[in-house]
């Protein structure tokens, strides 16, 4: 039976527009397409390989007149919808206290501080988790440790009484990979809030 419930923040419980990140950033650079070396260091960046200096480093060499905060803020993902509904199914299932709830988080502080200033109830929302893990940090300190088997190590769980939820297929995989029980939602169809019933047979 299922004890842990383990949440990715990005399109599960907030939607964000990645296309319009994008744009920000070829504003930045007066371009219609993006260099691979800018590419590159913007996925090396949102994956937790560099740091948010070696970041800000690299696109101060670019552009050097940008300031520290233009160049964070042309990679912050734009926010489009943080549904109060979700925030009230979320409320709901930790006052029942049945699973342990965490959430996985692919940025960083820098990212999060953007998103806690945009969403009013971001420490609400944030204060109905056991634990919030910020997987960018966490490579960045073990670069060959998988996120999930942290998590796993970090709070003692058995992978078979867990359940990942997320929308992106790789983070799917790696999961599953590790024998953690995995859903592959689909958050245009809003069915997080539909958790018990799509997965009734774990429960």
């Amino acid at each position: 039976m299922i004890k842990t419930l383990i949440f990715d923040f990005g399109d599960v419980f907030i939607n964000l527009d990645k296309i319009g990140a994008m744009q920000n950033a070829l504003n930045l650079f007066k371009t219609s397409e993006l260099s691979p070396e800018i590419i590159s260091c913007n996925q090396a960046y949102e994956q937790g390989h560099v740091s948010s200096k070696e970041f800000i480093a690299f696109y101060k060499k670019q552009l050097p007149d940008l300031s520290e905060n233009e160049i964070l803020d042309s990679w912050n993902f734009l926010l489009r919808d943080f549904p109060i509904h979700r925030l009230e199914f979320l409320k709901q299932l930790a006052s029942e206290k049945k699973y342990q709830l965490i959430l996985l988080s692919n940025t960083n502080a820098a990212h999060i501080k953007w998103v806690q200033e945009e969403v009013p109830f971001y420490e609400e929302f944030k204060a109905q988790f056991n634990a919030f893990y910020l997987s960018h940090e966490i490579q960045l300190r073990k670069p060959n440790h998988s996120i999930y088997q942290f998590v796993l190590d970090e709070n003692n769980l058995d992978p078979k009484a867990c359940l990942f939820i997320d929308d992106t297929e790789e983070n799917i995989i790696a999961a599953s990979q590790l024998g953690i029980h995995t859903w592959h939602i689909n958050p245009e169809k809003d069915d997080i809030v539909n958790l018990f019933n799509v997965k009734k047979e774990l429960f």
